[in-house]
């Protein structure tokens, strides 16, 4: 919901997985007060991606929202711990 004035600055975006490999975009500009909590959307994200999201490390799938003409529509929601949790029998 911000926009931002600040000048851009090259970055390298990663993902939330502890892997070497897990590098969303190399050297690209964002503006320069990007924050944590900021939302970046990416169209292209591999494994983060709901087609190829598998669950691993307990990350959930990610939601689908349409964007169009400046609004968002959520199509698919964010899977959670607790649908982990739901398909767990136990022992």
């Amino acid at each position: 919901g911000r926009r931002s004035t600040a000048e851009p600055a090259a970055v390298t975006v990663v993902g939330r997985h502890c892997e070497a490999g897990d590098i969303l975009a190399s050297d690209v500009a964002l503006p320069g007060d990007v924050r944590p909590g900021d939302l970046l959307g990416i169209p292209v994200a591999g494994a983060y991606h709901l087609s190829m999201a598998s669950g691993y490390n307990l990350v959930g799938r990610p939601p689908v929202v349409a964007v169009s003409d400046g609004h968002a529509r959520l199509l698919v929601r964010r899977e959670s711990l607790e649908d982990f949790r739901s398909r767990d029998i136990g022992l």
